[in-house]
């Protein structure tokens, strides 16, 4: 697996690093092999990779080192995953269209699944802010569309306290959704729209300031994170990475099409890519955003 040159020195600038383009310092390999369809990488401070793997209907639990192993069988459809200061795992269900918590015991406990008495679509992905409000996309693919109890595609809120808000009824269908490092600004991908839309969050996690922050992007936006800069990683046609403005800084092809991707290991400087069947690690000079 080969990058082009340019590609390589564009992402080692994230870091201001001084490097001959004959020896560049990054590595990018294929640590899960003989998957589906992979989704919702998430690094865990203990150690550990959870990811979801959609057609077998399992949360699956990767040790680098050690191997790979089921972390949870019969997930519902989990789809994307997130981890709060806590430990806990909060997971998008698409089959029971709800999202779940699980706590480090096992214990599932639902958070959401109904707005204003309607089932909701197919929660796709999640992230949590350190203060414990969290965010997901709602939107509906395949025969999740005509199933649909409402009448929009949704982002939503779900409070410290428990309180499901809707933030945002888009035309297209939300898709990824990360937070900026501070956690101050919210970042959604639009698979119909091929853009990325920022909210700016208050104090207490309410947004403002709708704005279109990317737009004509190659492929279906899909999964995103941000470095400790900043910067946007996107999952499309290739992982494409802006910069917090927006600007295009660099892309990463790989063989497959990417879905997802999250910082991780010790030093947090390896980007875990989710893509088709495969999971890979990136090597790159800068490390992710804890949030």
């Amino acid at each position: 697996m080969t990058m082009r040159p340019a590609a390589i020195l564009a992402v080692l600038a994230l870091a201001v690093v001084a490097q001959e383009p004959e020896e560049p310092r990054i590595k990018l390999e294929k640590v899960v092999a003989g998957l589906t369809f992979t989704e919702g990488p998430v690094w865990s401070k203990d150690g550990v990779l959870y990811f979801s793997e959609i057609p077998s209907n399992r949360i699956m639990q990767l040790v680098p080192g050690k191997g790979l192993s089921v972390f949870r069988e019969n997930s519902n459809g989990a789809n994307g995953n997130a981890l709060d200061s806590q430990g806990r795992l909060y997971t998008c269900e698409g089959h029971s269209r709800r999202v779940t918590r699980t706590d480090r015991k096992g214990k599932i406990e639902v958070l959401a699944e109904r707005f204003e008495g309607k089932r909701l679509n197919s929660p796709n992905d999640v992230v949590v802010r350190k203060d414990g409000n969290v965010y997901f996309t709602d939107p509906a693919f395949g025969t999740s569309d005509d199933k649909r109890e409402l009448d929009f595609y949704g982002v939503f809120r779900i409070t410290p306290k428990g309180v499901l808000e809707v933030l945002a009824k888009p035309q297209g269908r939300p898709n990824g959704i990360a937070l900026s490092p501070n956690g101050r600004i919210l970042y959604v991908s639009n698979s119909d729209e091929r853009n990325i839309r920022s909210y700016e969050l208050d104090h207490n996690g309410v947004p403002s300031n709708e704005r279109v922050l990317v737009s004509g992007i190659e492929g279906v936006p899909d999964g995103m994170r941000t470095d400790e800069n900043g910067n946007i990683y996107l999952a499309a046609r290739k992982i494409f990475i802006y910069s917090p403005e927006g600007k295009p800084v660099d892309q990463i092809g790989l063989a497959e099409t990417p879905s997802n991707c999250t910082f991780g290991d010790a030093d947090m400087q390896s980007l875990y890519v989710t893509a088709r069947g495969a999971v890979y690690r990136i090597r790159l000079e800068v490390k992710g955003s804890v949030q």
